[in-house]
């Protein structure tokens, strides 16, 4: 493979360099016979950290599909991808050069009818430890548990399993090396879930100054999916004749986003950004999420770093573009910390030291 020259801007510190690319790895010492081959702004790969590649709505999707969605969300410059629950197998993907990097969760635990049909596994508070430690093994290091959902007996949103239960749960996936997270829209779930020790939280529209507090102490990182929970009017509008308690928190739960999401970032809880593609939401997308939390209050300059340097940091990836790096990184026509909406527009795709898109 011939080495390529990109110059610019590198962020984060924004100094003006020849990035060059040989044998998929950055380098600063200018190969002989380097090829020209972007200018502009260069910024380390985005990381989607909420992401459901191979799920649709009725379920896995077949091969096609994964590769069709993984190739949308490649070309919005997404590198790297932290899969937060899908019933497809999805290791393939890690064996494709042109496809994303892919840190897999297996599939989501929730309870039996408690979540959305043909999404994960369903158990009964007694199978969750054995469920967790499948998934557990079945993943790349991350558990994904459904926290909370209607519980239509109760005609509200409620925790799916019990503390002790959840405690077991998060013990054993730790004992086995992975971090867990939690799909949590309500208060209620959340509490426990501090008290078991789990590492990072999906939503929390639920979310208090005390609960923030913890996070902050216990290192919790939130990742808030703004435009999933901006669909909160949809779900109230489609229960409220059948379930009036869970329609009227849903609109409480909506009303509250941006105090919530500015609350945790002041207090300084690690924050990232996901797009939740997959399901009901659309894959290719992560720059609209990225303007939809600045455009709650979130600096642009934060918002950016958690869809690419930090978030990268968070993953186990290089957060920047050091000599021998891994060469995934994006080249924009314009400083996107100055215009986010530069995010759509990305001038070259480079993702192991190959220009993808």
């Amino acid at each position: 493979m011939s080495a390529l020259r990109f110059s610019g801007p590198v962020l984060p510190d924004g100094e003006v360099r020849d990035v060059y690319v040989l044998d998929g790895r950055v380098t600063y010492d200018a190969p002989a016979g380097a090829e020209s081959a972007g200018e502009g702004w260069i910024v380390p790969g985005l990381v989607d950290a909420h992401n459901h590649l191979g799920l649709d709505d009725g379920g896995a999707v077949d091969d096609a599909e994964i590769e069709r969605t993984a190739i949308l969300d490649r070309d919005n410059g997404v590198l790297l991808t932290r899969d937060c629950g899908s019933p497809a197998d999805t290791r393939w993907v890690q064996q494709r050069d042109d496809l994303p990097r892919l840190v897999r969760c297996g599939r989501h635990v929730a309870r039996t009818r408690r979540y959305l049909r043909d999404y994960g596994v369903e158990v009964e508070p007694d199978g969750l430890v054995d469920a967790v430690a499948e998934q557990a093994r079945a993943g790349d290091g991350w558990v994904k548990l459904v926290g909370d959902w209607i519980a239509r007996h109760r005609g509200d949103l409620a925790p799916s399993f019990p503390a002790d239960a959840v405690a077991a749960a998060i013990e054993v996936a730790h004992a086995q090396g992975a971090k867990v997270t939690a799909h949590c829209f309500g208060e209620a779930s959340l509490g426990p879930l501090l008290d078991a020790g789990i590492d990072c939280i999906e939503h929390g529209t639920g979310l208090t100054t005390e609960l923030i507090e913890r996070m902050v102490a216990q290192g919790v990182a939130l990742v808030p999916t703004v435009l999933q929970t901006d669909k909160f009017p949809e779900f109230v509008a489609a229960a409220r004749d059948r379930f009036p308690a869970y329609s009227a928190t849903m609109e409480t739960l909506h009303s509250r986003r941006r105090e919530v999401l500015m609350s945790a970032y002041d207090a300084g809880v690690p924050l990232y950004v996901g797009s939740d593609g997959g399901g009901s939401a659309r894959h290719g997308v992560l720059h609209e999420e990225i303007l939809a939390m600045a455009a709650m209050g979130l600096p642009n300059e934060y918002v950016l770093g958690a869809a690419s340097w930090r978030g990268r940091a968070w993953l186990g990836w290089n957060p920047g573009l050091d000599e021998g790096d891994p060469a995934d990184f994006v080249v924009y026509p314009r400083n996107p910390v100055e215009d986010l909406s530069v995010l759509a527009q990305p001038s070259r795709v480079v993702l192991r030291g190959r220009v993808v898109a």
